[in-house]
């Protein structure tokens, strides 16, 4: 019996890059099989022509929407529509959707009600509350375009540049988000497991360490510089947060 996890990839073309198709898929690829996928937009539109070249040779189905008014997204509502009939079937486990637009946001929080997982893609314009409502958000904007090997996946091996230790550092939000989570998950001897803070950070929100330029959770809290680590006799990561220094507490 097949037990990958089932995903529903459903694509909003109006707003989101064709050039970035094999980043998702492949990130795609390392959690489930994408047996159903959709791509939304007027095909008839000359702005879709790069979408309309990457729908057959990675298997997606266009959907067509044309605009019936001015100022109003038909493909939005066709996405949603369709996401509600695929949720109702009871054949996934999860959801991704490409898109940039927070209009989606509403559509991220109901899957996620109905205990789905909600993979988003978009890039660095997406506006922050529908990031939030996905349970991972990748941007894609970030990443190198995925290259196609003969007889192989995609190569999305190629890093994002890693965020500097400085700049980490005047990261507030992420600070803290690290802070709380090693706090929350520490045990009797101040150390604590990181594979549980990586569970409780995920459980805050959508978080995933190569925005940042790092591979795991891991590099990326050594790379700030304000947590000791070590690994333990399995070779599984701990980390305890450094004493705050006098210049920090001020």
């Amino acid at each position: 019996m097949d037990d990958r996890m089932r995903i529903a990839l459903l694509i909003d073309a109006d707003n989101a890059p064709a050039s970035k198709i094999e980043v998702v898929l492949a990130e795609l690829a390392r959690h489930g099989i994408a047996n159903v996928r959709r791509a939304y937009g007027n095909w008839k539109s000359p702005t879709l022509q790069k979408w309309e070249a990457a729908l057959h040779p990675n298997a997606i189905q266009p959907i067509q929407q044309f605009a019936l008014s001015t100022g109003k997204n038909a493909s939005d509502m066709a996405m949603v529509v369709d996401a509600m009939d695929l949720l109702h079937s009871g054949r996934f486990d999860a959801f991704a959707i490409v898109s940039s637009d927070a209009d989606f946001t509403p559509l991220a929080m109901r899957l996620r009600a109905q205990n789905m997982r909600v993979f988003g893609f978009g890039e660095k314009k997406t506006p922050e509350p529908f990031v939030n409502a996905c349970s991972t958000f990748l941007y894609i904007d970030e990443h190198p375009d995925g290259a196609k090997h003969a007889g192989g996946p995609a190569d999305t091996s190629a890093p994002v540049p890693p965020v500097p230790t400085a700049k980490l550092r005047q990261d507030t939000k992420l600070v803290n988000l690290l802070r709380d989570a090693v706090e929350a998950e520490k045990e009797d001897d101040g150390w604590a497991s990181l594979s549980a803070v990586g569970t409780n950070i995920r459980n805050r929100g959508p978080f995933d360490a190569r925005n940042y330029g790092y591979g795991k959770l891991s590099s990326l809290i050594e790379a700030t510089g304000l947590f000791e680590t070590r690994r333990d006799e399995g070779n599984h990561p701990y980390a305890r947060a450094k004493p705050k220094s006098a210049k920090q507490k001020g």
